[in-house]
């Protein structure tokens, strides 16, 4: 299970957060200042983090269990 959370203009995609990785990974100029920025928060990175546990893990068997 990974937590991912992206951001697009343009659909461009610009920065990416990736709950394996724990960071953030730019893919345009402005995006990797975003990241550099962003991952240098250390709380914000550990909110992200914990999202993976209360989003994914809780609904990991809902669709499962309704087919």
């Amino acid at each position: 299970i990974e937590y991912i959370l992206s951001y697009y203009y343009n659909k461009v995609n610009d920065v990416k957060f990736s709950s394996s990785l724990g960071k953030f990974v730019g893919f345009t100029e402005p995006g990797v200042k975003w990241a550099e920025d962003w991952n240098s928060d250390a709380a914000y990175l550990a909110a992200l983090n914990a999202q993976k546990e209360t989003y994914c893990l809780n609904n990991v068997g809902n669709d499962h269990r309704n087919i």
